[in-house]
């Protein structure tokens, strides 16, 4: 059985500021901040994103945000590890034990990014698969690759697969890990024939479920990228803690209110365990690593409006700012625990209306009393088709004009 938490995981990633740059100092920092200021309020998973062990990641980013067969450091048996110029406490194979530890030890939970299958370097090396007489070549599926991504294989789904990922999760769990967030297999986009449409790699999907149970450490399981594809709910549900919904979101109005109704579809399916994903929160500070550093360019109230539609839909908090730089108002937002309080997975929760100019959700806990989620709220007083006649969470269209596709935000990028 998969692990499953009794509601949505709160967090930070690094990804939104650092893109593949961070380091351990950094983590660091982030974490200290964490434990100090926000601990308190739910806040806990701190999950180091994207290419931890490259250690040329970021060298050539106005070229690649991902160096094509760039230099990654890796065991005997064809696993990343961490670049120890990145993650000096990794030195003497002790991955990111030490790192781990130290995030533990302030009363928070530590997470990886991960994409799906085996390093294309250990199949070129033909290295072996722990526990098995098979090599890495063997296993690995030159078909099944990333399209913006060039570090990976996908795995066969053969025995000899299965034992690959689980000495991946007993390394992480030998570390410490508690969160695993895997990209490119929520929606793998897909053009090969020899593959399910958008997601090819459901097999990949469940061995890595299988493996977390074996490394019989409670570990998030977490899928990326989306959008996930609403007729494989059920298999996301059954073998996975969360699954983003959206590709990349980024700080602008018009992907705020797309997700409105992005919500709406996946609004049945949110339970204790299975979250479906809004994506991080760009908020406060973003950007430096994508040459691109702001403040978040969405107001106060786009601010508001999104972290109550996260909130009263349910989905997993991350957010992606450097913590440390962290406004007071910010803060505020991020603390406000009658907005927190609504990710209880045992609510009722509805999309009440939706048209091209409002969106009203309503929220309601076991018990039945209702729930005002923050100032972007009104009160279902008969206009509406509220069926509790509970406070109710409305949103409506910014003023202001997008700042469309030719602004900063980042794209992936790299082949």
């Amino acid at each position: 059985m998969k692990f499953r938490m009794d509601k949505a995981p709160m967090g930070w990633n690094s990804y939104d500021y650092y893109d593949t740059t961070v380091n351990e100092a950094q983590v660091k920092a982030n974490a200290d901040f964490m434990a100090a200021h926000l601990k308190e309020a739910g806040w806990e998973y701190i999950v180091v994103d994207i290419e931890w062990y490259a250690k040329d990641s970021g060298t050539m980013r106005e070229q690649y945000q991902y160096i094509p067969f760039g230099d990654e450091a890796i065991d005997a048996y064809g696993r990343l590890l961490p670049a120890e110029n990145k993650f000096p406490s990794a030195a003497g194979g002790k991955g990111f034990a030490p790192l781990a530890e130290y995030i533990h030890h302030l009363g928070l939970k530590f997470g990886i990014h991960i994409m799906r299958g085996i390093p294309r370097i250990a199949a070129h090396r033909h290295l072996p698969v722990l526990g098995t007489d098979v090599t890495a070549n063997q296993i690995a599926d030159p078909s099944s690759i990333c399209g913006w991504n060039p570090d990976m294989y996908g795995v066969a789904d053969c025995p000899a697969g299965q034992a690959y990922y689980d000495s991946l999760l007993a390394l992480y769990a030998s570390w410490g890990v508690d969160f695993i967030k895997c990209d490119d297999i929520c929606n793998t986009d897909s053009a090969s024939p020899f593959y399910e449409g958008r997601y090819g790699a459901r097999h990949e999907v469940e061995m890595l479920s299988r493996a977390i149970e074996r490394c019989r450490r409670p570990i998030v399981l977490s899928l990326s990228p989306g959008p996930a594809l609403i007729g494989e709910a059920w298999h996301y549900a059954k073998y996975a803690n969360m699954w983003r919904i959206t590709d990349d979101f980024w700080d602008d109005w018009t992907l705020v209110k797309a997700m409105f109704a992005r919500c709406e579809l996946w609004e049945k399916h949110t339970a204790p365990g299975c979250f479906p994903d809004c994506d991080m929160l760009p908020l406060g500070r973003i950007g430096r690593g994508f040459g691109a550093e702001r403040d978040t360019l969405l107001t106060w109230d786009e601010q508001r409006t999104m972290m109550t539609l996260w909130c009263v839909f349910g989905s997993p908090l991350m957010l992606g700012a450097d913590l440390t730089a962290l406004d007071e108002r910010t803060a505020s937002l991020l603390t406000n625990r009658r907005v927190l309080d609504l990710l209880d997975p045992t609510r009722q929760r509805c999309q009440v209306r939706r048209t091209g100019e409002e969106a009203v959700w309503a929220s309601r806990s076991p018990e039945g009393a209702s729930a005002r989620p923050s100032s972007t709220s009104r009160t279902g007083n008969g206009r509406y088709p509220c069926p509790w006649r509970s406070w109710a969470s409305r949103a409506k269209p910014s003023r202001r004009k997008s700042s469309g596709p030719g602004s900063a935000f980042p794209q992936r990028t790299g082949l």
